[in-house]
């Protein structure tokens, strides 16, 4: 089976993988666009979503409290593995329905959220770490969306920066990047 949910994260995955796949060992120091965040963090933190976003889907609860370091022994095929786990979870038609007891908030917007981390995490990787990065277009055009809704509560959150405006013809990457408060032209100083 499958959902729009796993359909979309099974899009996303390819180019995301593509650059953990290519984060050098002497990269893992670099600065990110999230603030606070080196390479090495950001990847501890989007394995972090995978494992408990997986959870979540099957209602399990998670606590975010933990910081486990993800980045041992073949980290770079685990995050593949993982990722595909996590597709799985969102393939059960019943991982949509309800509320999240976890989260609070219904299932398909969970859904759509560890979708957006993954999209945009994958940019912020690719972009620190200098690799190429074409996320699905499907995924940046659904993202919008969510991302509106989410908007006041992500930055009232601190998950969220607050908008950069971007224009009107700008690509869908550029757009959602703007609405989480990234600015799509973001280079690592020095």
């Amino acid at each position: 089976m499958a959902t729009e949910t796993s359909d979309l994260l099974a899009a996303a995955a390819p180019p995301t993988i593509a650059v953990v796949r290519g984060v050098a060992d002497d990269q893992l120091h670099l600065p990110t666009p999230c603030r606070d965040y080196s390479v090495r963090d950001l990847l501890n933190h989007l394995f972090e979503v995978v494992v408990n976003f997986r959870d979540l889907a099957a209602k399990r609860p998670v606590t975010w409290a933990e910081k486990q370091d993800f980045l041992t022994d073949d980290w770079r095929s685990r995050f593949e593995v993982e990722t595909e786990r996590l597709i799985a979870a969102w393939a059960d038609p019943t991982s949509l329905e309800g509320v999240s007891p976890g989260m609070g908030m219904p299932q398909s917007m969970v859904g759509g959220m560890v979708l957006l981390d993954f999209t945009v995490h994958g940019w912020d990787l690719a972009v620190a770490t200098g690799r190429p990065y074409a996320p699905a277009p499907q995924a940046t055009v659904a993202l919008q969306q969510l991302t509106e809704e989410l908007g006041p509560t992500g930055r009232q959150m601190g998950v969220f920066a607050e908008p950069v405006p971007t224009g009107p013809a700008v690509p869908d990457l550029d757009r959602l990047l703007g609405l989480t408060g990234r600015d799509p032209r973001w280079t690592a100083v020095g």
